[in-house]
């Protein structure tokens, strides 16, 4: 059985990884390993709060970022553009001759 690749917000929010939702082009990154003093949240300013934002910035490395979209790109859209298409050989045909006749034009209507 292939692995899941579709979750929503909610099952994403409480499985560590890498998800793109390619709607609104957002990438999300859950890393369940930093841990934090359980008492600063206990601070009035944060009572109650679902999320808080620790920094604006990013933790991801953009390099490392690129190459995991290309990644996942190439194996599930079959290449990341940069492939050329493979040409045909003689033998590669698309059909059989006679189920696709040559056609010939139309008559020329000032000849006749």
């Amino acid at each position: 059985m292939a692995e899941k690749r579709q979750y929503d917000l909610e099952d994403l929010l409480v499985r560590p990884g890498t998800y793109f939702n390619p709607q609104t082009e957002v990438m999300v990154v859950v890393d369940d390993s930093p841990s934090l003093d359980q008492e600063i949240f206990a601070l009035e300013e944060f009572e109650g709060a679902d999320w808080v934002l620790i920094s604006d910035d990013m933790p991801v490395d953009d390099a490392q970022r690129d190459e995991m979209l290309e990644n996942f790109q190439a194996t599930y859209h079959g290449g990341d553009g940069r492939q050329v298409a493979p040409e045909l050989d003689e033998e590669d045909t698309f059909g059989d001759d006679e189920e696709n006749p040559t056609l010939e034009p139309d008559p020329d209507p000032d000849d006749e």
